[in-house]
Order: C-alpha cells, then structure tokens, then sequence
C-alpha cells in the first residue's frame, strides 16, 4: 500500500510540473498577440474577417509573418472600370454659304485630279454614261449637243466636244464637258436644280482616245467668243472635295470673283489658245505655153497629165 501511494504522489508532482509548464506556454501565446512573434498574427480577433478567423487550434508557422491581401470583389470590380460612353453625337459640317452645291457626277465611282496640269480644270474620270448632274442651281447658258472637234484643226473652241454649261445661283459659271449626249430639255434660258441630270460621261471632244471623263471647269459669264474663259479659270478640286466629303455649303463664289475683279471679265487668252493650221494644197505652176499662158493645177485633184 505504501508503494502504492508514493507512486501516486509522485505521478500527480509530474502532472502538476506539466501543468505550470503549460499554464507558461498559454502566457506566452497570449502575450505573443500584442508583440507580434513570428507565426502568430498581431491582428486581433475582433479585426479577423470570418473567413480568416481562426480555429480552436493554432498551428505556428516557421517562415515570416505575412498579412493575407483581401480578393477584388465584383463589387470592388465595378467600381474601377471607367463607365462606357455614349455613342457619338453626329455634328453636321458648318455652313459656309448660303448656297447647296452637288457633286458633278451622280451614281458612280469617280477618281480626279488635284492638281494644276495645263489649265485650271480638272478631269473626273468615271464609267462612260454616267451622269452629270448641275452642281448647283441656276440657268442653262450654253449647250453644244454636236461633237465639232476635229484632230486636224484641234480648234480650241470645240475642244470639250458635247458640253453643257449653266450659271448658277451663286454667279458662278459651271462647265461638263466631253459629254457622250445632253439630257433632253436642256438648252439656253432653262432652269434647273441642284443634281439635276444635265447629260451623260462620255469621250468626245480631244477625249476621243481616252477614257470616258467629264471635263469640269469653273469661271464667269461671257460670250462664246471667249471661250478661253468657258475652259477653266478657279481650281475647282477643293470644292470637289467638300462637296463629295459632306461639306455641300463649300462655294467658289469669292474667289471666282475676285479673280474676275483682278483679270477682268474678258481676259485674254493665255494657254492653248491657237488651232492647228488647215493643211493648204500645194499650187504647182508649169512651164509657159507658146502663147505666153500659165497654167497652175492642184495636184490633189487634177489627174496626172491634165492640164
């Protein structure tokens, strides 16, 4: 029996060491929270997120202490990405005129030059039979619905074969030229609108060996005498371009007059203005008769021998 008990004694002396040994342990955990030490966190547990929280049961970790960076919500999500726009306001182009002009050629694929060649005019090239329709509104000034140019002559009065020019409503004289045919109704005095037709792209005139264009050229009013004038005095392919781009209220009117103003309303003609010569028949005289006569014969009509 009194073996008995002293192993009892001595079991409940080891309990008890083992006891004040843990009693320190758990201080020291304790007071570990507010130093932070290594593996246990500072963080208190009334901070902790419940999903971080932890368990009855704390497992020290052997490397640094680190703090757990919170995933992006779909709230948080939302609120960084910037918000979509609206779609955008369509502003019309401003309006520089009180006039509406129309691109020559209606319908069809058009490519032009922009640049200065041999008169200030330019060539729109596009599928022959398309139309040419008045840039603008105004009054039929001259119409010419028979190819006169011949290659001979090169006469510059005929060079733009069929045409059709109108003054319009800005006071400003618009030519088509090399027109395949002239729509019906159109002559002198007529009036007629923005885009109307006026006739079709075609090849006469000097056009005759090349691609189906339309001669388009701007000046001012004068007789058909001037011709010259009719042929091209503004650059017209600025207002080409505005009027094909969505700009219709683009207007050559101050600078054609001003041009007007400066050269005057008959200028007179300064680029490609003489024709080629009419080749002449050659007169051969032959020798005197006994009776002193002379007789002269054309070559490309006498037959040969005949006097």
């Amino acid at each position: 029996m009194e073996t008995v008990t002293q192993v009892e004694i001595m079991r409940s002396g080891h309990l008890g060491r083992w006891a004040a040994v843990m009693g320190a342990v758990l201080l020291a955990a304790g007071c570990s929270q507010a130093t932070g030490l290594a593996g246990v966190s500072a963080q208190s547990p009334a901070t902790l997120r419940p999903s971080t929280a932890p368990s009855s049961t704390t497992v020290a970790s052997t490397g640094p202490a680190t703090s757990a960076t919170p995933s992006p919500t779909a709230q948080h999500q939302a609120a960084e990405q910037p918000p979509k726009g609206d779609a955008p306001v369509r502003v019309p182009p401003p309006k520089l005129s009180k006039y509406e002009y129309a691109f020559p050629v209606k319908g069809c694929r058009t490519t032009y030059q922009r640049k200065l060649l041999v008169l200030p005019k330019t060539t729109i090239w596009a599928q022959q039979g398309c139309a040419f329709v008045a840039p603008i509104g105004g009054v039929v000034d001259e119409v010419n619905v028979q190819n006169k140019w011949r290659p001979a002559t090169d006469a510059g009065a005929d060079r733009e074969g069929r045409f059709v020019t109108i003054i319009g409503d800005d006071g400003v004289r618009y030519l088509g030229g090399h027109l395949d045919s002239v729509a019906d109704g159109i002559k002198p005095g007529v009036r007629v609108n923005a885009g109307q037709l006026l006739g079709r792209v075609g090849k006469s005139g000097n056009a005759r060996d090349t691609g189906a264009n339309l001669y388009f050229a701007i000046s001012w009013k004068t007789g058909p005498a001037y011709w010259w004038v009719r042929r091209g005095m503004v650059k017209p392919w600025d207002y080409l371009d505005a009027w094909q781009s969505g700009n219709r209220t683009y207007s050559p009117r101050d600078e054609t007059l001003a041009l007007r103003g400066k050269l005057g309303e008959t200028p007179r003609c300064a680029v490609q203005c003489s024709s080629k010569k009419t080749p002449q028949a050659h007169r051969t005289k032959r020798p005197k008769r006994d009776d002193g006569t002379v007789v002269t014969v054309t070559p490309s009509i006498a037959p040969f021998g005949q006097q």
